[in-house]
C-alpha cells in the first residue's frame, strides 16, 4: 500500500521536519504547498497515519 500526501498535509499533521528528512529535503529547497510524496506503508506507520 502507499499513502499519498501533501506538503501542505504534513504541515497541517505536524509532520513535515520528518517528511522532509525522509525525502531528503533542506529548509532551502522550494516546495510547494500541493507538492505530493508518496509514502510506503512502513513511512506511514512512522509517520503515525497508520495503525
Amino acid at each position: 500500500m502507499k499513502i499519498i500526501i501533501t506538503q501542505s498535509e504534513a504541515v497541517e499533521k505536524g509532520i513535515w521536519t520528518k517528511v522532509m528528512s525522509m525525502f531528503g529535503i533542506s529548509a532551502d529547497d522550494e516546495v510547494w504547498e500541493t507538492e505530493q510524496f508518496i509514502l510506503t506503508e512502513q513511512q506511514a506507520r512512522e509517520l503515525g497515519l497508520i495503525r
